[in-house]
């Protein structure tokens, strides 16, 4: 039995409190995952976890055997990541999550580009827009714009999300260019449902605009409604990161570009400093690199 490989298995199980769900999660079967954890129980001599049909729990010798897991797997960590110091090559796996669109204009390219730098780093990522517990689900780092990132995680800014108010140019020779945000009202908006559904906010030098959307269609991702405003269907208020190549190629044209919108933050979060692989540390560093001279 691969013993470090059944304590990352039984460590997830307690994390997740489901066999299917660790299997899922470390791509495995879920006959591989019973497997180890029998054959680490029987090497124990210990029963480790409690099953029922609903949930799986621990035992009071899985508690205790749960704290010397994580610290075994922590040094474990740190003797790998001082070994490949050693020989300047990076490996092991990183787990991802960021929203889609971000993980689409952005991250894919990024992540080609860091793993060609090392190739040995395996890359997992959680493609979603609602947020994760990144503890639970064993994620290193996480992409997030916003203002105010979760506090109890730690949190290094990559850039500034501008965004940028776009329509089709087919769109605005049908129903005209709004001169102002308050004709933003007699227009088909088009409007995120997570941020910004009803009430957009503009500012030009000392002026202050805010205007109360009527939003005829919502998505819950920005690529979604980047797509509908391409095809006409309305006007949308897209991050600059994504919108930039298409307003290039002309597919799509900025409205009221002499009007701004506040500016996000786009965070790296990370769970904590404390024995923090050297893979994600450097892995940080290059996206700070990469995004910090982005002019969106």
């Amino acid at each position: 039995m691969d013993k470090l490989t059944a304590m990352r298995i039984f460590t997830r199980i307690a994390s997740t409190g489901s066999f299917s769900a660790t299997a899922e999660q470390m791509s495995l079967s879920r006959a591989m995952v019973t497997r180890y954890i029998s054959e680490l129980e029987d090497w124990l001599n210990q029963r480790l976890l409690q099953r029922t049909t609903r949930k799986v729990t621990l035992t009071e010798a899985g508690e205790h055997f749960l704290v010397r897991c994580e610290q075994i797997l922590a040094l474990t960590e740190e003797t790998l990541d001082a070994a490949a110091t050693l020989g300047s090559e990076l490996r092991g796996s990183l787990r991802l999550t960021c929203s889609a669109s971000f993980a689409y204009a952005q991250m894919a390219a990024a992540i080609a580009d860091f793993q060609a730098l090392h190739p040995k780093v395996d890359i997992d990522i959680n493609v979603s827009d609602v947020s994760i517990n990144l503890i639970e689900a064993r994620i290193d780092v996480a992409i997030r714009i916003s203002n105010n990132p979760d506090p109890l995680l730690i949190a290094r800014k990559l850039a500034d999300c501008a965004s940028v108010l776009v329509a089709s140019p087919e769109y605005l020779a049908r129903y005209g260019v709004p001169a102002s945000p308050e004709a933003l009202v007699n227009h088909r908006c088009m409007s995120h449902a997570i941020t910004g559904k009803y009430l957009w906010q503009f500012t030009r030098a000392d002026e202050f605009a805010k205007v109360e959307i009527h939003s005829h269609f919502s998505a819950n991702d920005a690529t979604v409604l980047l797509h509908a405003a391409i095809a006409g269907n309305g006007i949308s208020l897209q991050p600059r990161y994504l919108a930039k190549d298409y307003i290039e190629a002309g597919k799509l044209v900025p409205v009221l570009a002499d009007w701004t919108v506040p500016d996000l933050a786009i965070n790296a979060l990370y769970p904590s400093r404390q024995h923090l692989p050297l893979r994600v540390r450097t892995f940080l560093d290059f996206l700070v690199q990469r995004f910090e001279a982005e002019f969106w």
